[in-house]
């Protein structure tokens, strides 16, 4: 019994200190996102001289997204951190805790890092097609409105909701993907970031829609995330927005083709 309740102590213990740092990493994230759209009016007057990116374009806007991708994405994953730090603690009660469980969180981390890859690809081919403008919000209606419907249609595929149920069911992601170990963890994090990024990647795609430094966009998309992923009926809040977002990009294409 004193065993059990010294666990009990622990996990909270763990609990409490992993949850600081999930809170702390987002809030730099965010942090350094309000930095850079407070920046965004002396970058809009650089951006139209920009006929051709550099290497360091490129860097900063991999920078860019990547922040952004732990920003919107390190809250809703939180639940799966939170259950691998406790799972793991009572499986290994004698071994250092928080270091496979920042293991698990780099392999999340790096798979949404290689979509910040992929995303700022994209975002140079609409900036060469100037597709983008300078406030990285997209000037064509017809792009637009094919992205939303795009992302709505997504909302109700077969991906989309094998993702979102493993995303919704740390438990159950544990049961059937446990590796033990530090390899273990990170193999398990990237597992997991495979997951969330086949549940969301359209929905980051219409930060181009909006403006990819739109803050009120970019959080907007980040409570839609962490809703689906984690409140009640959430799959069913998703279906739901993807007949909304599917509307919309409709009502958007048919203003353009007036």
């Amino acid at each position: 019994m004193a065993d059990s309740s010294s666990l009990e102590a622990v996990l909270k213990r763990d609990r409490a200190l992993v949850l600081a740092g999930l809170v702390a990493i987002s809030m730099l994230a965010w942090t350094y996102l309000v930095y850079l759209a407070w920046e965004m009016p002396r970058m809009e007057m650089a951006m139209p001289h920009l006929q051709a990116w550099g290497a360091v374009d490129f860097v900063l806007m991999f920078a860019m997204w990547s922040v952004m991708m732990i920003a919107m994405m390190v809250p809703s994953a939180s639940p799966m951190i939170l259950t691998y730090a406790a799972v793991n603690r009572r499986r290994r009660e004698k071994e250092e805790t928080f270091v496979s469980t920042g293991t698990f969180l780099l392999g999340y981390l790096l798979v949404w890092m290689g979509f910040s890859a992929v995303a700022t690809l994209a975002q140079w081919g609409l900036h060469t097609a100037a597709l983008l403008s300078p406030k990285m919000v997209s000037t064509s209606p017809v792009f637009g409105g094919v992205l939303l419907i795009a992302a709505g249609i997504f909302q109700w595929t077969p991906l989309k909701y094998t993702c979102l149920t493993r995303c919704r069911s740390p438990l159950g992601f544990f049961m059937t993907e446990w590796r033990d170990g530090s390899w273990g963890a990170l193999r398990m994090g990237l597992r997991h970031g495979v997951d969330c990024v086949g549940c969301c990647w359209v929905l980051m795609a219409l930060l181009f829609v909006a403006g990819v430094m739109n803050l009120l966009w970019i959080a907007a998309i980040a409570a839609f995330v962490l809703i689906e992923k984690v409140f009640p009926h959430g799959e069913v809040v998703g279906r739901v927005a993807g007949g909304v977002l599917a509307l919309a990009g409709f009502i958007l294409l048919s203003q353009a083709w007036r």
